[in-house]
């Protein structure tokens, strides 16, 4: 049997050196090597003749040289290697830059082949710096070639030979990981097929034969553990009725602004949702500003008039905090008692406050992850609201809701998923979007900018800060590393408050400073009493500052669209025409254009379709938060189709086999388990 746990280092071709490498690119064991796929290929195989060649095309040619290898001195630390070589047809020109031990490589009675792009200069033909090998070999030439994500030190070459020696070992070996009846009925590859077909193809027909085999496998075992956790954590029960003559207009006509229609739309469907015997379990999206928490506020009064108590979970204490603000601001003539939980609270305090909440008296509670203690009990909780969804797994929202008889849940996150992905994604969950912004937000003008415009940019900030404004200074993400993030803050602040604004109060924020810490800073840069505040994103979630209207994002090509885009949604709360100023570094063309689309649009579900497209559904959901592992190979906005025809057979398969137990779907729960054990249920 296949050792698929072997250390990396004993492959062939590895060694102590080379396996710290590829750790660095997730690839510790044979398993993890056989599985990091290509991000793409290159057809080198069909040679043209050298007067066929066309300016600008990547080409493969076979030719012999003509003379020895010429070197030329440009300057220091700079030369220039120059080969002609001829076929049957006619002469190229081939250039190496520092490449001296070439002069030995070449012999002139042996044929080489040659990959690369090539340039027509004058009736010259040229290429420069290409893939060669001789005729008898061809790992990198003549056929279709994988081209690997690298990481510094490791070429395309290296990965390929090592690639090449695990497929070796497995030698077809593979044990197959879905079941036959699913490989016949969907006229799949088999694995071993697809693992070799995906790294060396055949042909691109074979290529995509083996991309969809593999991709089915990927987003299909996602379906099965996602369904099988729903039905898990699923309470078969009635749900709440809640009154009809409580009325959800009472709180609207109190509200000081006027509800868009598209809250007013959402609002209806809750409504229903409530005052039906089905559990109301629903996914609200809204983008950035859009009005969300008004939504909550409106659907805890309906719970509470209805003689139950609410309770409201949000990602952070400033946020929680924000929430009870607002709650007590437009609830404070109804009667309705609101209290905050969060873990900051004196042991005494907080014991006071759950014994109110276990004997009633606090009818709306609102909190963070301290909401979901064992010892926080309510007297009769109808309604659960978890703010910012893709901070809470499944099992959370479970728990929260095991503390009342089969309470109505409304799951609500400002991060747009394109809708068709909801639907798989959050399949227990009925979705409404609020796909409208209050009439009086101004849009947020977005510049993307180079380092060389700095000082036109701190002239803006100057200028702003003069009028009476607020800044916020967004630190570049280093790494999952709070450590490193908070001496990035440190560095920043530091230049800032001595060298760049001197004159003006400067202050910061980390995910390593304590709690109370971050509470007072937050607190007093809404009171207008910081200028600029620098900070990593811990600033991300809902922080409503009014005054607030220029965000300055460090090194914005390290971020996500969608991270971005909630972000920005930070500055333009309040009457202040905002701004949100992108200092990127780099000039590849997926940077630029991920800085034009977030310049461009400030409408939140154009802003994750292109996130999602650009950078694959792995970064985008942050699986991490979701509980979803990396796929691997599988593209969500790519392959939707796959993803639906997945869940389709997912579905079928778990109404007549819940847990996986039939014979047949053995390798099934085997697969499931493999890939989602301690991931999912977060």
């Amino acid at each position: 049997m296949i050792d698929l746990d072997k250390d990396i280092k004993y492959i062939k071709g590895v060694g102590p050196n080379r396996a710290t490498l590829l750790n660095k690119l997730g690839i510790f064991n044979l398993k993890d090597l056989i599985t990091y796929f290509p991000r793409e290929h290159e057809d080198r195989g069909n040679p043209k003749n050298i007067s066929e060649l066309e300016h600008g095309e990547e080409a493969l040619i076979c030719a012999y040289p003509v003379g020895r290898l010429n070197e030329i001195k440009i300057r220091k630390n700079l030369t220039l290697c120059k080969l002609i070589v001829r076929d049957e047809t006619g002469s190229c020109q081939i250039t190496w830059y520092n490449q001296s031990y070439l002069k030995s490589v070449f012999k002139p009675n042996i044929r080489y082949k040659f990959f690369g792009k090539v340039a027509k200069n004058y009736g010259k033909i040229e290429m420069q710096s290409p893939v060669y090998e001789t005729e008898e070999t061809s790992r990198n030439t003549g056929k279709i070639v994988p081209i690997y994500p690298l990481t510094f030190s490791l070429t395309q070459n290296t990965i390929r030979k090592i690639i090449e020696n695990g497929l070796k070992e497995i030698d077809g070996k593979l044990e197959e990981t879905l079941p036959e009846y699913i490989i016949k009925k969907y006229n799949l590859y088999d694995y071993n097929t697809a693992i070799n077909q995906i790294h060396f193809p055949d042909s691109f027909e074979k290529f995509n034969l083996a991309k969809k085999r593999l991709v089915f496998e990927e987003l299909f075992t996602m379906q099965l553990a996602l369904l099988s956790l729903k039905n898990k954590y699923e309470v078969k029960k009635p749900g709440i009725e809640f009154s009809k003559s409580a009325k959800m207009s009472d709180v609207i006509d109190k509200l000081p602004f006027k509800p868009t229609n598209a809250q007013i739309r959402v609002l209806e469907e809750i409504d229903n949702d409530m005052e039906s015997s089905k559990p109301m379990n629903r996914l609200l999206q809204g983008d950035v500003g859009s009005g969300k928490t008004v939504i909550a506020l409106i659907a805890a009064y309906k719970a509470v008039k209805s003689g139950y108590q609410a309770v409201i979970m949000a990602p952070t204490a400033i946020l929680a905090s924000q929430h009870l603000e607002t709650f007590e601001e437009i609830l404070k003539e109804t009667g309705i008692k609101c209290e905050l939980l969060i873990s900051g609270i004196s042991k005494k305090k907080k014991e006071e406050m759950l014994n109110r909440l276990a004997d009633g008296q606090i009818d709306i509670l609102i909190g963070t992850h301290a909401v979901l203690e064992e010892n926080v009990n309510f007297k009769n909780l109808g309604l659960v609201v978890t703010d910012e969804q893709h901070r809470f797994g499944v099992r959370q929202r479970s728990i929260i809701a095991e503390k009342g008889n089969n309470p109505d849940v409304l799951v609500m996150t400002a991060t747009p998923i394109p809708r068709t992905l909801a639907l798989i994604l959050y399949g227990d969950l009925d979705i409404s979007i609020i796909d409208e912004l209050p009439p009086n937000r101004k849009k947020i003008e977005t510049y993307a900018v180079t380092k060389g415009l700095e000082q036109r940019v701190n002239n803006f900030i100057a200028k702003n800060i003069e009028e009476g404004r607020q800044c916020y200074i967004v630190c570049p993400l280093v790494e999952e590393n709070e450590e490193i993030d908070a001496k990035s803050v440190m560095e920043i602040y530091e230049n800032y408050k001595s060298n760049i604004f001197p004159n003006y109060r400067v202050e910061y924020l980390h995910g390593k400073m304590k709690q109370k810490e971050k509470d007072f800073i937050m607190d007093e840069f809404k009171n207008g009493n910081i200028d600029i505040l620098i900070s990593t994103t811990v600033i991300e979630v809902g922080v409503n500052v009014p005054n607030s209207n220029v965000m300055v994002i460090e090194n914005a090509e390290r971020f996500g669209l969608a991270q971005l885009h909630q972000l920005r949604g930070r500055v333009g709360r309040g009457e202040y025409q905002s701004y949100c100023i992108l200092k990127y570094q780099g000039n590849s063309q997926i940077i630029k254009e991920r800085m034009k689309v977030i310049s461009s649009t400030n409408d939140g579900f154009i802003i994750s379709e292109k996130d999602l497209q650009l950078r694959g559904s792995g970064e985008f959901f942050g699986t991490r938060q979701h509980g979803i592992p990396e796929f691997k190979i599988a593209n969500l906005f790519e392959d939707i189709n796959i993803l639906k025809q997945a869940q389709g057979i997912a579905m079928e398969i778990i109404s007549k086999d819940e847990l996986l137990e039939k014979d047949e779907n053995k390798l099934l729960k085997k697969l499931v388990d493999e890939k989602f054990k301690n991931r999912i249920e977060i």
